[in-house]
């Protein structure tokens, strides 16, 4: 019978203690919210959370080195406007110790993370790697946000990572979209911002897919008209673009080696359906493919983030 009375009385305190979480929180610089930033407010998310926690983010210029830790998953920050709902920090590799991998504006390894309605902005300058979003999470849903930045702008980086942008807007100068995780781009609109490479996907070989644009817009400024789809960070890179329209920036052959080396030999670089000046199908590399209607089939979003665990991601 104690026993029993203790269980009871355990349950009833872990009860009563998940109730004193909140459902959601408001971010305001101005103070009208429940926290002035957008750390305290995931800081305050319950650990390991079973249900998504929306974290709505007011207008205004957030200066944060935001981290959203692993324990921290079901995490949702939803902007109250892209163009004006923006997080900003301006870390570079070289400065002060930081390499590409610390210095992002934003690092997500809490998995199940949704974001909608944002700006994450690196806003170091033309000084090297800078990286505005880094992604190591598992499931996550990117929606309705701009990610700004240079060299290497966002980087969705773990092999183990399944990541969806939908309707975003990227920019930046050199490798700005690189990693090993596996990606879908869908509807989304690709600036760049100086002669050089939109991708660079460092795959690994088990993995089927690596990243993959699907009815995506690339555009360049004026001044650039020598831009390369990608080139392979690692052996295995796989990018694939999927009824694309690319602008004059793009180069006839489309792909480029890494360094000289001979990681394009065991790559799967591709497409299919592309169009605009910047489609040049002739004067393609003869290491890259253009898929087939049959073998375009296998690109939806069932299969290419079925994993270990199927995932379908969900607005």
């Amino acid at each position: 019978m104690k026993t029993i009375l203790t269980c009871l009385f355990i349950f009833i305190t872990l009860s009563a203690n998940a109730q004193t979480y909140p459902k959601s929180f408001t971010v305001a610089k101005d103070g009208s919210g429940d926290f002035k930033t957008i750390q305290e407010a995931v800081n305050a998310v319950r650990d390991l959370s079973e249900v998504q926690v929306p974290i709505y983010i007011k207008n205004g210029i957030y200066k944060e080195k935001l981290i959203i830790p692993s324990q921290k998953s079901k995490i949702s920050l939803i902007g109250e406007n892209k163009e004006q709902t923006i997080i900003t920090f301006d870390d570079y590799s070289g400065r002060n110790g930081i390499n590409t991998y610390t210095s992002h504006t934003v690092l997500v390894q809490g998995n199940d993370f949704k974001a909608e309605n944002i700006t994450f902005e690196n806003s170091a300058g033309p000084v090297g790697q800078a990286v505005a979003l880094h992604v190591e999470a598992d499931r996550v849903v990117i929606k309705n946000c701009k990610i700004l930045g240079n060299q290497d702008t966002l980087f969705p980086s773990a092999d183990t990572s399944r990541q969806y942008y939908m309707d975003c807007y990227i920019e930046g100068t050199t490798d700005f979209i690189f990693g090993a995780a596996t990606v879908i781009f869908e509807r989304c609109h690709i600036h760049s911002k100086k002669n050089s490479y939109i991708t660079a996907a460092s795959t690994t070989q088990a993995q089927p897919f690596g990243f993959v644009f699907l009815d995506c817009k690339l555009t360049a400024d004026p001044a650039f008209q020598k831009v390369y789809l990608g080139r392979p960070w690692r052996p295995y890179a796989k990018t694939v673009f999927i009824r694309t329209e690319m602008g004059g920036h793009i180069l006839p052959e489309g792909w480029h080696v890494w360094n000289e080396n001979k990681n394009h030999e065991t790559t799967f670089y591709a497409e299919y359906g592309s169009f605009g000046p910047g489609f040049v199908k002739d004067s393609r590399v003869n290491w890259s493919k253009q898929l087939t209607k049959k073998e375009v089939k296998q690109y939806t979003l069932a299969t290419i983030f079925k994993g270990n665990a199927a995932w379908i991601p969900s607005n």
